[in-house]
């Protein structure tokens, strides 16, 4: 099964993952791409600077597979008025 890596960009910065993960699939990477933007989004506070991120998920070879704006990962109705702003 192939490893996906899961880069976290904020501006120029770019954090990367040295030990990605073993997945089924790029299916499977998005969901997972999603549920760790969620996980961070829950443990710290949604500033404009994180929502601004993303995630970048390359294969073993470094190709960009796609990017996960951490914006879109919020559900609908996180905000205090159910709005996402």
């Amino acid at each position: 099964m192939p490893r996906y890596f899961f880069a976290t960009r904020v501006g120029e910065d770019l954090l990367p993952d040295r030990d990605g993960r073993v997945l089924r699939d790029a299916d499977e990477a998005w969901e997972v791409a999603r549920a760790l933007i969620r996980e961070v989004l829950r443990e710290s506070a949604a500033s404009s600077r994180l929502l601004s991120a993303s995630l970048e998920v390359t294969d073993e070879t470094g190709l960009v597979l796609f990017e996960f704006p951490f914006a879109e990962a919020l559900d609908p109705g996180s905000g205090p008025d159910g709005t996402l702003h």
